[in-house]
C-alpha cells in the first residue's frame, strides 16, 4: 500500500498529526520516511479530500522545529561522550575521523550546515543532534531550524500542492522513488565523508618531517 493510500484511510486531522510526529521523529535522530509522507500529505490536499495545505505546512514546519529542538537537548546533554558511545558501538560511522570532519563542517558553515542539512536525508536526521554535541549556541541553531524548517516544509507543501493535479500519476509513485533516491544519496554522502575522514586521519599520523639545517 502506498503512503498516500494509507493516509486516505484516516480522518484530516490525523493526516496533520501523522505529518508532524514523523517528520518529527525525524528531526529527532530516528531515521523516517518524513519527506515521503509529506509530499504524499501534500498531494492529497491538492485533491480537495479535506486537508488543508497551509495547516499541513503549519504542521510540518512545527514537528520540524519541534523535533530538531529535542535532538539538539540530547546531543547537548549527551555531549562528547555520546560520541565516543556510539563510536565504540558503530567505529565505521562515527569513529574519530568521522567526528573531526563533521566537527570542521559545523566550525566552517556554522548555521548554514542546520539550514540546508534540512534539506539533505542523512543531515536532516543528525544536524539536531550533531549541532547540540558540538555545542552550537542554541539561538543560531534556533534561528537556522526555524528558517530551515519553513522553507522546507512549507515550500514543499506549496510546491506539491500546485502541481499535484498535473503530476498525479507520478507522484504516486513517489514513495518508492524518493526513498530509493534518498539511500542513494546518503551512501554517497556516506562514501565522501569516510573517504575524507581516513585522509583526516592519515594526516594527523604522518606529521611534517622537521627541516633539516642547511649545514647538515
Amino acid at each position: 500500500m502506498h503512503v498516500q493510500e494509507w493516509l486516505d484511510t484516516v480522518p484530516a486531522a490525523a493526516v496533520y498529526a501523522v505529518v508532524a510526529l514523523v517528520i518529527g521523529l525525524e528531526s529527532l535522530g530516528i531515521p523516517l520516511p518524513g519527506e515521503i509522507v509529506l509530499v504524499s500529505a501534500a498531494l492529497m490536499s491538492s485533491q480537495h479530500t479535506g486537508i488543508n495545505p497551509v495547516v499541513l505546512g503549519v504542521c510540518a514546519t512545527a514537528g520540524a522545529v519541534i523535533g530538531d529542538s529535542i535532538g539538539y537537548a540530547i546531543g547537548r546533554k549527551g555531549g562528547r561522550p555520546l560520541l565516543a558511545w556510539l563510536g565504540a558501538k558503530f567505529p565505521r560511522h562515527f569513529g574519530e575521523g568521522h567526528v573531526a570532519t563533521a566537527e570542521r563542517s559545523f566550525e566552517k558553515w556554522g548555521m548554514w550546515a542546520v539550514f540546508f542539512g534540512r534539506f539533505v536525508a542523512l543531515l536532516r536526521i543528525f544536524a539536531g543532534p550533531l549541532a547540540g554535541v558540538l555545542h552550537m549556541p542554541y539561538w543560531k541553531f534556533l534561528i537556522a531550524n526555524v528558517l530551515g524548517g519553513i522553507c522546507w516544509a512549507g515550500g514543499t507543501t506549496a510546491v506539491i500542492y500546485y502541481v499535484g493535479v498535473v503530476a498525479e500519476d507520478w507522484l504516486k509513485r513517489f514513495s518508492y522513488v524518493g526513498l530509493a533516491a534518498a539511500v542513494l544519496i546518503g551512501l554517497a554522502s556516506m562514501l565522501v565523508i569516510k573517504r575524507r575522514a581516513k585522509k583526516a586521519q592519515a594526516q594527523r599520523r604522518d606529521p611534517e618531517p622537521e627541516p633539516v639545517p642547511a649545514g647538515d
